[in-house]
C-alpha cells in the first residue's frame, strides 16, 4: 500500500473514533488513526494496548500499565467502545482470519499468529477492520475464520450467545464499507480520486448494491498535517502481529 493510499485509510479511520472512547489498538495503522482522532476531534479517546498500556490522549485522560489479563478483563467486561482489527482477510459478513493462509500452488498453509484478534471482534462493542482492498483480502470464502463479524447474517452473534456489537465498518485504502440490514457488506463511500468499478473490481466478493454510494470527506489542512507524525509514531512501535 503506497503511502498515499495509506493516509486515506488513516484519515477514515480516525473519524470512526468518538471522543472519550477506549479504544483497543495493536498495529500501526489503528495505532496512527486513534493518535491521529487525539489531536483532533476526539482529545479524551483512550487507547487500550494488548501489552497492557493504557494512555490517554491530548487532552490528559487516565495512563497506567497494566498486563494481558488486565487488557482482556476490559474487553469481558464490555467496556472497550471500538477495537480496530487489521486482518489478513475479511469477508463480506466482516469475519476475519489471521490465522491460517492456504496456498493452494504452492501445496502450503501459513499459519501466522492472531494476536488479539478473536478477542476484539467476539468482545468489543463494535469493531472496524482495516485493510488493504484487493481480491485477496475481501474475499468471498475465508480460509479460516479468527474471528466472528456478523457470521452468516444479522442475527448471527445473539443466536451463538455473543454480545451485540461485531464490525461497525470495513476500511480500505479505496473505500469505506459498512454492514446493511443483512449484515452483509456495502460500498458506503469511496475515497477521493476512486471510482464504483475500481472499489467493485478490487472486491473479491459481490458488495450490495441498495444503498447509495457517497465519496469520502477529503482530508482537512489539520489531517493532512498531523498525519506524517503519527504515521512515523506509530511505526515506530513493535506491533502485535495479527491484530
Amino acid at each position: 500500500m503506497n503511502r498515499d493510499r495509506q493516509s486515506r485509510l488513516v484519515i477514515a479511520a480516525a473519524r470512526e473514533i468518538r471522543d472519550g472512547e477506549l479504544v483497543m489498538v495493536s498495529e500501526p495503522l489503528g495505532r496512527a488513526a486513534l493518535a491521529l482522532a487525539q489531536l483532533t476531534h476526539a482529545p479524551r479517546a483512550t487507547a487500550l494496548h494488548p501489552a497492557g498500556r493504557v494512555a490517554g490522549g491530548s487532552a490528559g485522560g487516565p495512563s497506567m500499565l497494566t498486563d494481558l489479563q488486565g487488557v482482556m478483563s476490559l474487553l469481558q467486561q464490555g467496556r472497550v467502545d471500538l477495537g480496530f482489527i487489521a486482518p489478513g482477510e475479511v469477508d463480506r459478513f466482516g469475519n476475519v482470519n489471521s490465522t491460517r493462509f492456504e496456498d493452494p500452488a504452492a501445496g502450503a498453509e501459513f499459519l501466522l499468529a492472531g494476536g488479539p484478534a478473536a478477542d476484539i471482534a467476539c468482545l468489543a462493542r463494535r469493531t472496524v477492520i482495516l485493510v488493504a482492498h484487493s481480491p485477496a483480502r475481501l474475499k468471498a470464502q475465508l480460509d479460516y475464520v479468527t474471528g466472528p463479524g456478523h457470521g452468516d447474517g444479522r442475527g448471527y452473534r445473539e443466536r451463538i450467545g455473543l454480545p451485540p456489537g461485531g464490525p461497525a465498518a470495513i476500511i480500505t485504502d479505496l473505500a469505506v464499507l459498512r454492514f446493511g440490514d443483512t449484515g452483509q457488506a456495502y460500498l458506503a463511500s469511496l475515497h477521493p480520486g476512486v471510482t464504483v468499478e475500481e472499489a467493485r473490481a478490487a472486491t473479491g466478493f459481490e458488495l450490495d448494491r441498495t444503498a447509495e454510494v457517497t465519496a469520502t470527506p477529503p482530508p482537512t489542512v489539520q489531517e493532512l498535517n498531523l498525519l506524517a507524525d503519527v504515521l512515523a509514531a506509530a511505526s515506530e512501535l513493535t506491533p502485535a502481529s495479527g491484530g
